[in-house]
């Protein structure tokens, strides 16, 4: 008796913390075939780390917010500006200097999201650092990081397409 008086507090705390913890049932991030070559410019293992980011940020938002349960959000990286240079684009150009050289960084994110419902809402999203003197103090994907954080919020509260 004792035993279950014990299991049932747990039993029902882990069935609340389970029921609070809604998710997408995939978040699925690529690189777009036009987007490539630049991405072969930035380096193959840096994008890599961006679809990394993007597919952990959107999941993160997503499952604290208990936004989107169930459904599947396919993202397509278009474009990636970092705000200083890779370490391909440093190797590729020994001139760039890793701190001084500084730019206009973002990216640009497009896919859909398919409810449970069935129905597919298109996604377009893109933020850039609107002049050079908002990216200082910048690290080399700031602006990109800051575009997934918007485009994750948007798509939790519902706003699929930037306007």
């Amino acid at each position: 008796m004792r035993r279950i008086a014990f299991l049932a507090p747990l039993a029902a705390a882990l069935a609340v913390s389970g029921a609070a913890a809604a998710q997408p049932s995939a978040v699925v991030v690529t690189v777009s075939p036009d987007f490539a070559k630049t991405a072969q410019e930035l380096g193959e293992r840096e994008v890599q780390q961006q679809v990394s980011d993007l597919t952990r940020t959107v999941e993160r938002v997503l499952t604290q917010r208990n936004a989107l349960d169930g459904a599947r959000v396919e993202l397509v990286i278009t474009d990636l500006k970092p705000n200083r240079p890779t370490m391909q684009q440093m190797s590729d150009k020994p001139g760039l200097d890793s701190m001084r050289s500084l730019s206009i960084g973002g990216a640009a994110v497009e896919g859909s999201v398919t409810m449970t419902s069935g129905e597919v809402q298109p996604v377009r999203f893109d933020y850039y650092t609107p002049t050079l003197a908002d990216a200082r103090g910048s690290t080399t994907w700031t602006d990109a990081q800051r575009a997934y954080d918007r485009l994750a919020r948007n798509l939790a509260e519902g706003r699929f397409v930037k306007r």
